[in-house]
C-alpha cells in the first residue's frame, strides 16, 4: 500500500461529522485531500449514491463506510432542528450498504474498498453472528471482487475474541489508539496488531481531537504519533495512515496544520 513515503500512503476521513464542543465546518466533502496534500479518502457520515460520491470523483482512492452513520433529529415537537449522529451498525444495514457499494463501484473505478466504522458496535449487535463477516466480505464482492474490506480496530479492543470471525474475511485493520495518552505506545500496538491480524495490511488512524477529553490532541503527542507512523512505513511494518477528519481542520488548525507540515517535510 505505502513504499515509505507520507504523501503516498495518507488517508483523509471525508464528510460532514458534527459532535458536541465544536461548530460545523467551512470544509466541504473532498476539500480535507486537498488541504493535507493527498489523494485517498475515506467517506463517511452521508448515504452512498452517484451524487455523493461524484464529489470525490477527483480523488485517486476512495473506501466507502457500509455502517452507516445517520442523522436523527433530537427536538421535533419544538421545530429546534437540533440534529445528532447515530452509528448504524446492524449487520442487515451493513449487509445492504456492502452490496450498493460493490455495484456502485462499477461506475466509480475509484471506489477501491468497503469500510466498516466502529466495528465492535456491528460485533455485538444481537443480529451478528459468527458467520456475519463473511457474508459481509460476499457482498462486498459480489458486483466487483476486487473490493477490500476494512475494519476499525481499537488498541483496547485487541483481546476480544470475536476478531477470530473476521479476520480470515478482512483486508485492512484500521488501528486506533482512543486516549491520546497512549500514543507514546505506538510501536507497540503495531508490533500487537501485526500478531494478532497477520498478513493484513494495517493503515494507523490519526485523531486530532482527543475525544475523551473533548479537547485538541497535543502537539507533542501528535507528534510521537506521526514519528512513529514515519518510522514504521519506512520499514514496512505499516502500510498507511488515516486522518479524522476533514470537517476538523478549522476546529483545531494547529493540528492540522502540524499533519500537514509533516507529511509534506516526510
Amino acid at each position: 500500500m505505502s513504499d515509505g513515503n507520507m504523501r503516498d500512503a495518507g488517508w483523509v476521513w471525508e464528510g460532514l461529522a458534527f459532535n458536541p464542543g465544536h461548530d460545523p465546518s467551512v470544509y466541504g466533502l473532498g476539500e480535507g485531500v486537498k488541504y493535507f496534500g493527498l489523494d485517498k479518502a475515506n467517506f463517511l457520515f452521508h448515504p452512498n449514491n452517484e451524487t455523493n460520491l461524484a464529489k470525490l470523483s477527483h480523488v485517486a482512492e476512495v473506501t466507502a463506510d457500509i455502517s452507516k452513520w445517520v442523522w436523527v433529529p433530537t427536538d421535533c415537537e419544538t421545530h429546534r432542528f437540533t440534529f445528532a449522529q447515530r452509528h448504524d451498525g446492524d449487520p442487515e444495514t451493513v449487509l445492504a450498504e456492502a452490496e450498493k457499494v460493490s455495484s456502485l463501484s462499477l461506475e466509480f473505478p475509484n471506489i477501491v474498498a468497503a469500510y466498516i466504522d466502529d466495528t465492535h458496535g456491528v460485533a455485538a449487535c444481537d443480529n451478528y453472528t459468527a458467520d456475519t463477516p463473511r457474508q459481509i466480505k460476499q457482498a462486498v464482492c459480489s458486483h466487483n471482487a476486487d473490493l477490500d474490506l476494512w475494519i476499525v480496530v481499537y488498541t483496547h479492543e485487541f483481546e476480544e475474541t470475536y476478531w477470530q470471525h473476521w479476520t480470515p474475511h478482512v483486508d485492512v485493520i484500521n488501528l486506533w489508539v482512543w486516549n491520546c495518552g497512549d500514543l507514546p505506545n505506538t510501536d507497540e500496538y503495531i508490533a500487537r496488531c501485526r500478531e494478532l491480524f497477520p498478513d493484513k495490511r494495517i493503515v494507523m488512524g490519526i485523531y486530532m481531537r482527543d475525544y475523551p477529553l473533548i479537547a485538541p490532541v497535543p502537539l507533542d503527542m501528535l507528534e510521537i504519533q506521526m514519528t512513529a507512523i514515519a518510522r514504521n512505513l519506512e520499514a514496512g511494518t505499516l502500510d498507511g495512515y488515516s486522518i479524522l477528519c476533514a470537517t476538523l481542520i478549522d476546529t483545531h488548525p494547529e493540528q492540522a496544520e502540524f499533519i500537514r507540515d509533516f507529511i509534506q517535510t516526510h
